[in-house]
Protein backbone atom coordinates (compact mmCIF):
# COMPACT_ATOMS: atom_id res chain seq x y z
CA UNK A 1 0.00 0.00 0.00
CA UNK A 2 1.24 3.42 -0.79
CA UNK A 3 1.40 5.75 1.50
CA UNK A 4 2.11 9.75 1.42
CA UNK A 5 1.32 12.64 3.69
CA UNK A 6 1.01 16.38 2.12
CA UNK A 7 2.44 19.70 3.74
CA UNK A 8 2.21 23.35 3.27
CA UNK A 9 5.06 25.33 3.73
CA UNK A 10 5.24 27.10 7.09
CA UNK A 11 4.72 31.43 6.81
CA UNK A 12 6.51 32.10 9.95
CA UNK A 13 9.02 30.45 13.12
CA UNK A 14 6.01 29.55 15.32
CA UNK A 15 4.19 27.50 12.20
CA UNK A 16 7.87 26.09 11.07
CA UNK A 17 7.93 24.39 14.55
CA UNK A 18 4.65 22.91 14.36
CA UNK A 19 5.73 21.58 10.65
CA UNK A 20 9.41 20.00 11.92
CA UNK A 21 7.58 18.21 14.84
CA UNK A 22 4.82 17.29 12.35
CA UNK A 23 7.76 15.86 9.57
CA UNK A 24 9.08 13.78 12.47
CA UNK A 25 6.54 12.26 13.72
CA UNK A 26 5.49 11.00 10.29
CA UNK A 27 8.54 10.76 8.43
CA UNK A 28 8.93 7.65 11.10
CA UNK A 29 6.48 6.06 9.37
CA UNK A 30 8.42 5.80 5.89
CA UNK A 31 5.58 6.85 3.71
CA UNK A 32 6.53 6.48 -0.13
CA UNK A 33 6.68 10.32 -0.40
CA UNK A 34 5.54 13.41 0.88
CA UNK A 35 4.37 16.60 -0.80
CA UNK A 36 4.86 20.13 -0.14
CA UNK A 37 1.83 22.48 -1.58
CA UNK A 38 2.82 25.44 -4.10
CA UNK A 39 0.55 28.74 -3.13
CA UNK A 40 -1.72 31.05 -5.59
CA UNK A 41 0.10 32.36 -8.23
CA UNK A 42 3.48 31.07 -6.24
CA UNK A 43 2.69 33.30 -3.54
CA UNK A 44 4.78 30.84 -1.61
CA UNK A 45 7.17 29.65 -4.23
CA UNK A 46 10.52 30.49 -1.73
CA UNK A 47 8.67 29.15 1.16
CA UNK A 48 7.96 25.96 -0.96
CA UNK A 49 11.25 25.43 -2.37
CA UNK A 50 12.91 25.89 1.16
CA UNK A 51 10.47 23.54 2.65
CA UNK A 52 11.00 20.98 0.12
CA UNK A 53 14.86 21.57 0.15
CA UNK A 54 14.94 20.90 4.33
CA UNK A 55 12.82 17.28 4.07
CA UNK A 56 14.72 16.25 0.99
CA UNK A 57 18.51 16.99 2.75
CA UNK A 58 17.04 14.40 5.28
CA UNK A 59 17.93 12.16 2.92
CA UNK A 60 15.42 9.42 4.37
CA UNK A 61 11.99 10.17 2.12
CA UNK A 62 11.22 11.48 -1.08
CA UNK A 63 9.29 14.91 -1.01
CA UNK A 64 7.82 15.93 -4.17
CA UNK A 65 7.23 19.20 -4.25
CA UNK A 66 3.88 21.37 -6.11
CA UNK A 67 4.15 22.86 -9.08
CA UNK A 68 1.45 25.00 -10.69
CA UNK A 69 0.72 26.31 -13.94
CA UNK A 70 0.03 29.77 -11.43
CA UNK A 71 3.89 31.07 -12.12
CA UNK A 72 5.02 34.57 -13.08
CA UNK A 73 7.03 33.25 -16.47
CA UNK A 74 7.97 30.22 -18.62
CA UNK A 75 11.22 31.02 -17.37
CA UNK A 76 11.00 30.66 -13.54
CA UNK A 77 8.79 27.14 -14.41
CA UNK A 78 12.13 26.04 -15.85
CA UNK A 79 14.17 27.49 -13.23
CA UNK A 80 12.49 25.44 -10.57
CA UNK A 81 12.40 22.13 -12.78
CA UNK A 82 16.30 22.86 -13.09
CA UNK A 83 16.58 23.52 -9.40
CA UNK A 84 15.02 20.36 -8.28
CA UNK A 85 16.51 18.42 -10.35
CA UNK A 86 20.01 19.69 -9.39
CA UNK A 87 18.87 18.60 -5.64
CA UNK A 88 17.79 15.33 -6.98
CA UNK A 89 13.92 15.64 -6.86
CA UNK A 90 12.80 12.81 -8.45
CA UNK A 91 9.11 13.51 -7.80
CA UNK A 92 6.79 16.75 -8.56
CA UNK A 93 2.87 16.62 -8.46
CA UNK A 94 2.43 18.73 -11.79
CA UNK A 95 -1.75 21.68 -10.81
CA UNK A 96 -3.26 24.06 -12.73
CA UNK A 97 -3.14 25.95 -9.29
CA UNK A 98 -5.28 28.16 -7.62
CA UNK A 99 -5.98 31.67 -9.58
CA UNK A 100 -4.80 34.48 -7.34
CA UNK A 101 -7.94 37.20 -7.17
CA UNK A 102 -8.07 39.48 -10.25
CA UNK A 103 -5.73 36.98 -12.18
CA UNK A 104 -6.79 36.11 -15.40
CA UNK A 105 -4.12 32.90 -15.21
CA UNK A 106 -0.84 31.65 -15.14
CA UNK A 107 1.31 30.61 -17.80
CA UNK A 108 -0.34 27.31 -19.03
CA UNK A 109 -4.15 27.49 -19.21
CA UNK A 110 -4.25 23.82 -17.95
CA UNK A 111 -2.01 21.53 -16.09
CA UNK A 112 -1.93 18.82 -19.12
CA UNK A 113 -0.22 21.52 -20.64
CA UNK A 114 2.54 21.83 -18.14
CA UNK A 115 3.13 18.15 -17.80
CA UNK A 116 3.67 17.99 -21.55
CA UNK A 117 6.14 21.14 -21.82
CA UNK A 118 8.15 18.82 -17.97
CA UNK A 119 8.03 15.43 -20.11
CA UNK A 120 9.32 17.77 -23.68
CA UNK A 121 12.12 19.43 -21.86
CA UNK A 122 12.87 17.14 -19.50
CA UNK A 123 11.86 13.28 -20.75
CA UNK A 124 11.37 10.81 -18.23
CA UNK A 125 13.57 12.56 -14.79
CA UNK A 126 10.43 13.61 -12.55
CA UNK A 127 7.64 11.04 -11.86
CA UNK A 128 4.60 12.93 -12.04
CA UNK A 129 1.57 13.02 -10.32
CA UNK A 130 -1.55 14.99 -11.21
CA UNK A 131 -5.11 15.61 -9.50
CA UNK A 132 -8.58 14.37 -10.43
CA UNK A 133 -11.71 14.57 -8.54
CA UNK A 134 -14.01 11.89 -8.15
CA UNK A 135 -16.76 14.66 -7.23
CA UNK A 136 -16.21 16.98 -10.61
CA UNK A 137 -13.78 19.53 -10.28
CA UNK A 138 -16.09 22.88 -9.65
CA UNK A 139 -15.06 24.87 -12.73
CA UNK A 140 -15.62 21.83 -15.02
CA UNK A 141 -18.46 21.72 -17.90
CA UNK A 142 -19.46 18.22 -16.31
CA UNK A 143 -18.60 15.13 -15.42
CA UNK A 144 -17.69 13.63 -18.52
CA UNK A 145 -15.58 16.70 -19.92
CA UNK A 146 -13.35 16.56 -16.17
CA UNK A 147 -12.96 12.80 -16.74
CA UNK A 148 -12.00 13.63 -20.42
CA UNK A 149 -10.03 16.49 -19.26
CA UNK A 150 -8.30 14.10 -16.36
CA UNK A 151 -7.44 11.25 -18.91
CA UNK A 152 -5.26 14.06 -21.60
CA UNK A 153 -3.20 14.62 -18.05
CA UNK A 154 -2.24 11.19 -18.20
CA UNK A 155 -1.56 10.89 -22.52
CA UNK A 156 0.35 13.82 -21.80
CA UNK A 157 2.72 12.22 -19.55
CA UNK A 158 1.52 11.46 -16.00
CA UNK A 159 2.51 8.54 -13.94
CA UNK A 160 -0.77 8.63 -11.26
CA UNK A 161 -2.87 10.90 -9.73
CA UNK A 162 -3.90 11.65 -6.35
CA UNK A 163 -7.93 12.85 -6.10
CA UNK A 164 -9.42 15.77 -4.25
CA UNK A 165 -10.60 14.69 -0.52
CA UNK A 166 -14.23 13.33 -0.48
CA UNK A 167 -16.41 11.49 2.17
CA UNK A 168 -18.42 9.20 -0.08
CA UNK A 169 -16.61 6.06 -1.14
CA UNK A 170 -19.39 5.60 -4.08
CA UNK A 171 -17.80 8.44 -5.77
CA UNK A 172 -14.32 7.53 -6.01
CA UNK A 173 -15.06 3.05 -6.74
CA UNK A 174 -17.32 4.75 -9.53
CA UNK A 175 -14.59 7.63 -10.91
CA UNK A 176 -12.10 4.64 -10.98
CA UNK A 177 -14.49 2.88 -13.43
CA UNK A 178 -14.71 5.36 -15.30
CA UNK A 179 -11.70 6.43 -15.70
CA UNK A 180 -10.40 2.99 -16.45
CA UNK A 181 -13.11 2.42 -18.75
CA UNK A 182 -11.45 5.36 -20.54
CA UNK A 183 -7.90 3.72 -20.96
CA UNK A 184 -6.94 5.35 -17.79
CA UNK A 185 -4.44 2.81 -16.24
CA UNK A 186 -2.21 4.81 -13.84
CA UNK A 187 -2.93 4.35 -9.95
CA UNK A 188 -5.60 6.79 -8.85
CA UNK A 189 -5.18 7.58 -4.95
CA UNK A 190 -7.49 8.75 -2.62
CA UNK A 191 -6.62 12.58 -1.29
CA UNK A 192 -7.74 11.96 2.24
CA UNK A 193 -8.57 14.70 4.54
CA UNK A 194 -8.69 14.20 8.33
CA UNK A 195 -11.91 16.00 10.04
CA UNK A 196 -10.77 18.30 13.20
CA UNK A 197 -12.17 21.17 12.57
CA UNK A 198 -15.78 21.86 11.19
CA UNK A 199 -15.96 25.84 9.98
CA UNK A 200 -12.60 25.18 8.27
CA UNK A 201 -13.59 22.34 6.71
CA UNK A 202 -17.37 23.47 5.63
CA UNK A 203 -15.20 26.56 3.87
CA UNK A 204 -12.83 24.73 1.99
CA UNK A 205 -15.20 22.03 0.73
CA UNK A 206 -17.52 24.70 -0.35
CA UNK A 207 -14.36 26.27 -2.42
CA UNK A 208 -13.17 23.05 -4.33
CA UNK A 209 -16.43 21.23 -4.47
CA UNK A 210 -15.99 18.46 -1.97
CA UNK A 211 -19.46 17.50 -0.58
CA UNK A 212 -19.91 17.13 3.18
CA UNK A 213 -22.96 14.10 3.15
CA UNK A 214 -25.56 15.39 5.29
CA UNK A 215 -25.62 12.70 7.99
CA UNK A 216 -21.78 13.82 8.64
CA UNK A 217 -22.95 17.41 8.42
CA UNK A 218 -25.18 17.43 11.24
CA UNK A 219 -23.30 15.73 13.37
CA UNK A 220 -20.43 17.97 12.65
CA UNK A 221 -22.62 21.56 12.73
CA UNK A 222 -24.14 20.33 15.74
CA UNK A 223 -21.01 19.68 17.87
CA UNK A 224 -19.29 23.26 16.49
CA UNK A 225 -22.43 24.54 17.96
CA UNK A 226 -22.12 23.83 21.12
CA UNK A 227 -18.20 23.92 21.38
CA UNK A 228 -17.85 20.20 21.70
CA UNK A 229 -14.63 19.76 19.79
CA UNK A 230 -13.85 16.72 21.62
CA UNK A 231 -16.99 14.73 20.38
CA UNK A 232 -16.40 16.16 16.77
CA UNK A 233 -12.41 15.09 16.32
CA UNK A 234 -14.00 11.86 17.79
CA UNK A 235 -16.70 11.21 15.12
CA UNK A 236 -14.16 12.47 12.89
CA UNK A 237 -11.63 10.31 13.48
CA UNK A 238 -13.99 7.37 13.04
CA UNK A 239 -15.81 8.39 10.03
CA UNK A 240 -12.02 9.02 8.53
CA UNK A 241 -11.20 5.76 9.57
CA UNK A 242 -14.13 3.54 8.05
CA UNK A 243 -13.61 5.43 4.69
CA UNK A 244 -10.20 4.72 4.54
CA UNK A 245 -10.70 1.17 5.54
CA UNK A 246 -13.58 0.57 2.88
CA UNK A 247 -11.03 2.03 0.41
CA UNK A 248 -8.40 -0.47 1.02
CA UNK A 249 -10.45 -3.15 1.26
CA UNK A 250 -11.96 -2.71 -1.96
CA UNK A 251 -8.54 -2.37 -4.41
CA UNK A 252 -7.46 1.41 -3.27
CA UNK A 253 -3.71 1.62 -3.74
CA UNK A 254 -3.02 3.57 -1.10
CA UNK A 255 -3.86 7.08 1.19
CA UNK A 256 -2.82 10.01 0.60
CA UNK A 257 -3.30 12.47 3.93
CA UNK A 258 -3.49 16.04 3.75
CA UNK A 259 -2.20 16.78 7.16
CA UNK A 260 -2.68 20.58 7.26
CA UNK A 261 0.80 20.45 9.20
CA UNK A 262 -0.87 18.42 12.17
CA UNK A 263 0.39 14.78 13.26
CA UNK A 264 -1.72 13.59 15.03
CA UNK A 265 -4.71 13.20 12.82
CA UNK A 266 -2.72 11.32 10.24
CA UNK A 267 -1.37 9.16 12.80
CA UNK A 268 -4.64 8.49 14.95
CA UNK A 269 -5.70 7.62 10.98
CA UNK A 270 -2.85 5.11 10.72
CA UNK A 271 -2.98 3.25 13.67
CA UNK A 272 -6.47 2.70 13.66
CA UNK A 273 -5.88 0.69 10.37
CA UNK A 274 -2.95 -0.98 11.52
CA UNK A 275 -0.55 0.43 9.04
CA UNK A 276 3.37 -0.80 9.39
CA UNK A 277 5.52 1.56 12.11
CA UNK A 278 2.37 2.91 14.08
Amino acid sequence: MQLSFEFFPPKDPAQADILRLAQERLLALQPEYVSVTFGAGGSTRSRTVATVLGIAEQGDVPVAPHISCMSESLESIDELLAAYAEASIRRLVVLRGDRPSGSRGGVFDHAVDLVGHIRHHWGRRFHIEVACYPEHHPESDSPQSDLRHFRAKVAAGADGAVTQYFFNAECYFRFVEDARALGVEVPIVPGIMPITNYRGLKRFSDLCGAEIPAWIDKRLAAWDQAGDSASLRAFGEEVVTALCARLLENGAPGLHIYTLNRAAPALALCRNLGLPGT
